[in-house]
This record gives structure tokens, C-alpha cells and sequence, in this order.
């Protein structure tokens, strides 16, 4: 009798543990209204980094070391990735971005979820939605968002690590522009 009041408590405890930590991820989430970071993203082993700035809903401007200056700008409708020998442009909603750059869509898809926590550190939920599988991680510290995991429009495999990030800072309202065709 004794075993199953210890396993009761301990799932308890456990249960309760992962909700508070749910509630911090939401609420931290809640009061992000945007966010900078070094980036470094791993699609199919070729490795590339670089900086990136999140505007909630749907921004994102990212700035690549070393490779032809390129650039990746959503102004929430739109997504362009730009070289300088190369341009394209795909509308936001066909890409898992359009999930990952919705914080509110996360938010609500992370109250339904439960979260998983890996080696003590990072917090991840699965998210399956429309022919997407998305992992989302978040730190089990800072309870900041700290990396996703998908496959892109063309059935690569990404991985895309944050570090150095920065909440709240006040932005260009021209970062988020389309830049024009080569």
C-alpha cells in the first residue's frame, strides 16, 4: 500500500512540476513581443550561421555569415531568401515558418501539448500540424525559446539552434522589409 502512495505522490509531483514549467514557457511567450539571437542551423549536415531578429507575429530577418550575402526577411505575408546570385520568394503560410513565428499559435498548441525535457536542460513539444512535424525547444532555465527542428518546403531536414538572445529591444520598422529582386 505504502509503494502506491509513493508512486501517486510522485507522479503528482511530476505532473505538477511539467504544468508550472508549461506555464512559465506561456507566460514567458506571452510578454516576448520580439527577440534577437545568434543562429546556427544544421539542413541535411551543411552547417550555416549567423544573427536573427523575431517581431511576433510572423517577422524574421536573419543575416547569414560567409555565404554571398544572404538574407532571409518575412514581413509576415511573405518569406525571401536572397544571394547575391539567387532570390526566392514563397508565401509565409506554405512554410513551417508561418507556425514557428506565430507565437500565439504556439502558445496554444503548447497548453494542449505535453512537454518533454531532455537531459535536464531544454524542454521540447511536438507539434503536428498540416504535413508539418515541428519539435520546439525551449530552455529549462530561462524558459526561452531556443531552437525548432522541421523539414523545409523542399523535405530538408532542419535544425536550428539559438544562443545570445536578446528580449524587447526596439527595432527598424524597415528590418522586416522585402528587399527588391537582384
Amino acid at each position: 500500500m505504502m509503494r502506491y502512495i509513493i508512486i501517486l505522490l510522485f507522479l503528482f509531483l511530476t505532473t505538477n512540476s511539467n504544468s508550472q514549467i508549461k506555464d512559465k514557457i506561456i507566460q514567458n511567450l506571452k510578454n516576448t513581443n520580439n527577440l534577437d539571437f545568434k543562429f546556427e542551423q544544421n539542413i541535411n549536415g551543411k552547417i550555416e550561421n549567423g544573427n536573427c531578429t523575431i517581431e511576433y507575429p510572423k517577422k524574421i530577418f536573419c543575416e547569414y555569415a560567409k555565404s554571398n550575402n544572404k538574407i532571409l526577411v518575412s514581413n509576415g505575408k511573405s518569406l525571401v531568401i536572397k544571394t547575391r546570385v539567387s532570390y526566392y520568394r514563397y508565401p509565409l503560410n506554405k512554410t513551417p515558418l508561418n507556425l514557428i513565428l506565430d507565437k500565439n499559435f504556439l502558445i496554444n498548441r503548447i497548453y494542449d501539448l505535453k512537454g518533454r525535457i531532455i537531459d535536464n536542460k531544454l524542454i521540447n513539444f511536438k507539434i503536428l500540424e498540416r504535413d508539418n512535424e515541428i519539435n520546439i525547444f525551449f530552455d529549462n532555465q530561462t524558459y526561452d525559446l531556443i531552437g525548432w527542428q522541421n523539414t523545409d518546403i523542399y523535405q530538408n531536414f532542419n535544425i536550428t539552434f539559438l544562443s545570445s538572445i536578446r528580449k524587447n529591444r526596439v527595432l527598424s520598422k524597415d528590418l522586416f522589409k522585402i528587399p527588391a529582386q537582384n
